[in-house]
């Protein structure tokens, strides 16, 4: 409940200020002389709803989501030593991070992966692919399991769901204020909207929206290893980095499938500011460099 109050009041506060910044600078007037007549304030709250109802609505659904996406098994009665030591696992460390006991699921997928997702601390999923669980020896999967509940107790879901909300809703409004100016001011349309402004807005949202995801990138791979920094703590760094090792393993063998980013596979140069993981020898350096 307090994550939800935080994600609404900073949303509020960001509309406040930008609402603040048009007034200091003149932004309407401006417009107005171009005889762009537009309600900023009425069109940033508007393009806030769109924006953020979206991202909350996919927070909301997330856990329903993947398990369906994902064909997930929840675990509720362990039906053998595996399960049973997934769950004893996650409850060891969900205690250690601070977390309520989420649910714990299996996967079926070849490659090594692993992902949690949910609204709440409290109340998230935690799944890992038959595959990690294959190629992986119990230490290794430990230090996986506290990656991923480590993003768990910072919150990452909220907070990305929440940078999204907010990129969507300037990507949004901006596009809007580029198509109607092209529309009023180059292609002169003096009532209602003509075709320039829907298919200039089109155009800026998909370049916006391009622009804007380098900034969402960029965050998640800042998480990426504070996440791995939680893992380490949880299973100890020695088991942390041995898990990043066997990625990068998996990583070199032949027609890898592209799932694999899910936990950190990637490659480099222009793509790396679409990246949502850094490259994994760049996140085993930074573990060893910080025993």
């Amino acid at each position: 409940m307090m994550r939800l109050f935080l994600f609404l009041a900073t949303n509020a506060a960001i509309l406040l200020v930008v609402s603040l910044i048009f007034n200091i600078f003149g932004l309407q007037g401006a417009l107005d002389a171009q005889g762009v007549h537009l309600n900023l304030q009425g069109l940033l709250l508007m393009s806030a709803v769109i924006g953020m109802t979206g991202s909350f609505i996919s927070l909301a659904t997330s856990k329903w989501s993947a398990k369906r996406a994902m064909g997930v098994f929840v675990i509720e009665a362990p039906s053998n030593g595996t399960e049973q030591w997934l769950l004893d696992t996650v409850r060891s460390q969900a205690a250690a991070a601070g977390i309520g006991m989420p649910e714990v699921g299996i996967f079926d997928a070849a490659e090594p992966n692993a992902f949690a997702t949910g609204m709440s601390r409290d109340s998230a999923l935690v799944a890992v692919s038959t595959g990690l669980l294959h190629n992986m020896d119990q230490d290794e999967v430990a230090a996986v399991i506290g990656h991923e509940l480590t993003h768990v107790a910072n919150g990452d879901m909220v907070t990305m769901a929440l940078m999204q909300g907010v990129v969507n809703t300037f990507v949004y409004f901006f596009a809007t204020v580029i198509g109607y100016v092209v529309d009023r001011a180059v292609f002169k349309t003096e009532r209602g909207y003509g075709p320039a402004y829907y298919v200039t807005q089109m155009v800026a949202q998909l370049a916006l929206g391009v622009l804007a995801s380098i900034l969402v990138m960029w965050f998640s791979r800042r998480r990426e290893f504070r996440a791995d920094a939680g893992g380490a703590r949880l299973a100890g760094t020695h088991k942390m980095i041995a898990a990043l090792q066997a990625l990068q393993r998996a990583h070199e063998a032949p027609a890898l499938p592209e799932q694999l980013a899910a936990f950190g596979i990637t490659g480099g140069g222009f793509s790396r500011l679409f990246m949502s993981h850094p490259p994994l020898e760049e996140r085993i350096a930074a573990l060893r460099n910080s025993q």
